[in-house]
């Protein structure tokens, strides 16, 4: 699923291109995208583009009139820039939001439908959709450790909440946790002084990072290839492959069609942790230290 960095991205390139240009017409070849009837999606035809933002993973644009359309990519939505009225075939074709100069496309790999538009009117229907988690670029270590306290959870499921916070899922809470040098399955409250110290500059770090790298490639061409494993990332999508910092292999944790990466030396003191499915097809033989793991493999 595109993350926040993945989004600022997409909104980098999409302000030179849409910002202040009026919008011609919205072409929904799915109807399962467009979830809101009121106002109707004719609204919009001729009004200029008065902002970009974004609500967590929601690409928002602003319109005159105090519309609002929201955009959620979910996990397989992309956008493309393409040639005016470009032509929406085939069936990942979804949506297309068409400009005298061009359009941007919006297509979704796979078949599980999962992306969605929203067309609002005024600021307050707006702000109904946000979650509420809070932006970690803007808080401070505070009120980063308040919102990740609230409930007692495991560090990964409390970063990838967007009730607690904002626009962070899969890759970037694995990467995340990586430099904090913390476990994925750590309690939110069970952590000492020290970590939560490590943990919010990690992530402040690590998300500024990505987001400087991503926005500077959307400046130089639109970004068509968007994908939770990048060159570069430490431990996310890297399953087998040595950690960048002390060579261990790294490890997952896999659950449903998602997994965790994560380093046994750096973040959790050599310990395997378990992966639900096949630790408990194997019971008792299910390797717990780095050590018992490698017997296993051999």
């Amino acid at each position: 699923m595109p993350e926040l960095p993945d989004i600022l991205a997409y909104i980098e390139a999409l302000e030179p291109r849409v910002l202040g240009k009026p919008l011609e017409r919205v072409r929904v070849a799915a109807p399962f995208l467009l979830r809101t009837a009121d106002p109707p999606l004719t609204v919009v035809q001729a009004r200029a583009v008065t902002e970009l933002r974004h609500i967590g993973k929601r690409i928002v644009f602003g319109l005159e009139g105090d519309l609002w359309l929201v955009l959620h990519l979910m996990i397989a939505g992309r956008l493309h820039w393409r040639p005016p009225n470009a032509k929406l075939s085939g069936r990942q074709s979804l949506a297309a939001f068409d400009f005298s100069h061009g359009s941007v496309v919006l297509t979704e790999a796979g078949t599980k439908h999962r992306a969605s538009l929203h067309l609002f009117q005024g600021d307050q229907a707006l702000r109904a959709i946000d979650p509420g988690g809070i932006d970690i670029l803007a808080a401070n270590l505070e009120t980063f450790r308040s919102a990740l306290t609230a409930a007692n959870h495991t560090l990964k499921r409390a970063l990838t909440d967007p009730g607690m916070v904002s626009g962070i899922g899969n890759a970037y809470s694995d990467e995340i946790l990586h430099a904090a040098k913390l476990s994925p399955l750590a309690q939110t409250q069970k952590l000492k002084p020290e970590q939560w110290d490590r943990l919010f500059h990690a992530a402040r770090t690590t998300l500024g990072l990505w987001i400087e790298r991503l926005r500077a490639e959307a400046r130089e061409r639109f970004p068509e290839k968007v994908t939770a494993f990048r060159e570069g990332m430490a431990v996310h999508g890297r399953y087998g492959h040595p950690c960048p910092v002390c060579g261990s292999k790294i490890l997952r944790i896999r659950y449903a069609d998602n997994e965790t990466n994560y380093c046994g030396r750096c973040q959790t003191e050599g310990r395997v942790l378990a992966d639900r499915g096949l630790s408990r097809l194997l019971g008792s033989d299910w390797p717990r230290t780095l050590e018992e793991l490698e017997t296993f493999r051999r």
